[in-house]
């Protein structure tokens, strides 16, 4: 897995497919395996280059806290370490965080923006959620077993749970599979979603975007889909009636149609 050295900061990632590039930003204490489902119908078109951000993965971990606005200057010192000029950009929940700010950070990077399970500022709810997460985390022997126990069930469906058992034990065994991330990296990325503020800067976003949400999130629910949209000119907006927060996992099939729909429509 390649590696290049930014901000100071040593930066792994993946890449595949072939074609305009696609920058992928994973979420809460994942790495960039959590595209596994998105990249054999992206990597058709695009040549994805998926990143661990620091503190997940293989990526270097740092001290906390974190913040969305320094990860997005980080992604953008890891572009131009790894010769990318300008791509594409999803990012998935925290990943969807700190795109946000790299779009309206460095504009020139970003050709365009798709942001899901997005939010533009944490709010009294978010944070409660995220504080659960925490105090499990400093119980629970792993960050695995916290994602599993107290992250999965504000993911996903009801019917996913009761009707897909095998899914579900397909997604706890992905989860234990992948490099373990320390507690105090988990805490210090859970700081950046807990101060994540990007309601300032959403005008300034000049990248064609769109804005997905789950209709069943609770986390970063339609809630925030006024001022997301009302706040980014032109952006789209796709809600899925009948997933979450991890439309990607759920129903891979619904997500990636809608998704590529938009980024083809993007390319140049």
């Amino acid at each position: 897995m390649p590696q290049v050295e930014a901000a100071g900061l040593q930066i792994n990632y993946d890449v595949q497919g072939e074609g305009d590039p696609l920058l992928l930003i994973p979420y809460l204490g994942a790495d960039h395996a959590c595209f596994a489902f998105q990249l054999p119908a992206y990597a058709e078109h695009f040549s994805c280059i998926a990143v661990d951000l620091p503190g997940s993965g293989e990526s270097e971990k740092p001290p906390g806290p974190y913040a969305t606005d320094t990860y997005a200057d980080q992604v953008a010192a890891f572009m131009a370490a790894a010769g990318i000029e300008r791509a594409h950009v999803a990012g998935v929940s925290l990943g969807a965080g700190v795109a946000t700010h790299l779009a309206a950070r460095h504009p020139d990077r970003v050709r365009s923006l798709s942001l899901h399970s997005c939010w533009d500022r944490t709010d009294a709810y978010l944070r409660a959620i995220v504080e659960s997460w925490r105090s499990l985390a400093r119980g629970l022997p792993t960050v695995a077993d916290v994602v599993i126990q107290g992250i999965f069930p504000f993911c996903f469906t009801p019917g996913m749970y009761n009707d897909q058992p095998d899914f579900v034990q397909g997604l706890v065994d992905f989860v234990r599979s992948r490099p373990a991330q320390p507690l105090e990296a988990f805490l210090a990325q859970s700081d950046a979603v807990l101060a994540h503020d990007a309601s300032g800067v959403l005008a300034r976003i000049t990248a064609p975007t769109q804005i997905t949400f789950g209709a069943h999130d609770i986390c970063t629910s339609t809630r925030f889909a006024e001022p997301l949209q009302g706040g980014i000119a032109g952006s789209e907006l796709v809600v899925f009636d009948d997933l979450s927060h991890a439309a990607l996992h759920e129903d891979a099939e619904t997500f990636n149609r809608a998704t590529l729909d938009f980024l083809l429509r993007r390319q140049d």
